[in-house]
């Protein structure tokens, strides 16, 4: 625990608006959610859809101002890296922690590898180097490669009983290749989320990330950040829209046409909390999320840990039928409304019990770091 250093608070803003969010879609208070707060089915995009993309983006836009300023106070590129080395690992484990509770032998046996605290650690790794050993131009061309490759691979190499350019859960190339190295370790039977080849392309998702962080350490004006921003995000977007015709948008897979479309977005957002606070003065609004935002890893740790814990505390439903504590509360404090209510009552009031701790830390300045 150290005290923060100097930071952008539209930055902190930004990252806080999304962990908040990802922790209300995260917590249903029962099956039944609102479709803005569930994953689209497999193609398509809901607002859900929008966390993931956006806290790497947040990743890559973060690091490019970490490692500007220590840089400026005479830190060594191979300093930083041992440190990137020691944080990716550190981020990889805890993603490995969460996946391995509640550590029976069963468990244990069929953890999970990878998942979203993994695929963060890889695209921060790497998304420190291209920052710290690459120029802009070498980061734009590895865009392109991931975004361009990663598509020709999808659509272009047979999978043994599916054939070529199959995208469906079973037969997209994506999917083979977790099945041929993690079998028994996966998110589902026949595919994971989070897999081996579709962080090529999450991997591209920081690296615009980096490009954003290095405009909003440029030489331009407030405005002209903003202006930029929202051209950017403009341009990611259709163009994203665009290759969704042939490459459709699937957050599953992380489609280049997914990774552009959540690229514009996240630019356009951005752009925005930037215009509010930096350049309006327009900050009080966002007190809230900057809670979230100085203490995000924290943040997503922590609400997955116990909504973990929550489905081990076994209740029954007042149907009689099996439930654990989460449907519970759900249905004795929020039973009188529509079941798409109560489950969103009840996210709502456990992401502000997550405010009201980290409030605390906020207040008594405990930032946790890794």
């Amino acid at each position: 625990m150290q005290e923060r250093s100097e930071r952008l608070l539209s930055l902190d803003v930004f990252r806080g608006i999304t962990i908040a969010f990802m922790i209300i879609v995260n917590s249903p208070g029962n099956d039944t959610a609102y479709w803005p707060l569930d994953h689209a089915a497999w193609n398509g995009l809901t607002p859900t859809d929008l966390v993931f993309p956006f806290f790497v983006f947040i990743v890559g836009v973060s690091l490019a101002f970490s490692f500007r300023r220590r840089l400026e106070r005479g830190e060594t590129k191979s300093a930083l890296m041992v440190q990137v080395f020691k944080r990716t690992l550190v981020i990889f484990g805890l993603g490995l922690l969460l996946n391995a509770f509640p550590f029976t032998p069963q468990h244990l046996a069929a953890i999970r590898i990878l998942g979203v605290l993994q695929r963060i650690a890889l695209c921060y790794f790497f998304s420190s180097v291209f920052f710290l050993f690459t120029n802009i131009a070498v980061q734009l061309l590895a865009i392109l490669v991931l975004v361009i490759g990663y598509w020709w691979l999808m659509m272009h190499v047979p999978v043994p009983g599916f054939g070529v350019g199959n995208l469906t859960k079973e037969g997209n190339l994506a999917a083979y290749i977790d099945r041929l190295w993690l079998a028994g370790h996966m998110y589902r039977p026949v595919y994971d989320p989070e897999g081996l080849l579709s962080t090529l392309p999450a991997i591209a998702t920081g690296l615009i990330g980096n490009l954003a962080g290095n405009w909003l350490l440029s030489g331009w004006t407030k405005a002209q950040k903003v202006t930029g921003m929202i051209q950017a995000g403009l341009i990611f977007w259709l163009a994203g829209v665009k290759w969704a015709v042939w490459f459709p948008i699937n957050k599953a897979l992380w489609t280049s046409s997914y990774v552009l479309v959540t690229a514009g977005y996240a630019l356009l957002l951005l752009s925005a909390c930037y215009w509010l606070i930096e350049i309006k003065g327009y900050r009080r609004w966002g007190k809230f999320f900057e809670v979230f935002g100085v203490n995000a890893i924290a943040a997503y740790f922590l609400h997955v840990f116990f909504l973990k814990v929550q489905n081990l505390w076994l209740l029954p439903r007042l149907d009689g039928s099996p439930g654990n504590i989460r449907i519970y509360l759900s249905e004795h404090v929020f039973g009188w409304t529509t079941p798409q209510n109560a489950s969103l009552g009840y996210a709502l009031l456990y992401t502000l019990f997550w405010f009201f701790f980290l409030w605390v830390l906020y207040r008594k300045r405990i930032f946790i770091k890794i």
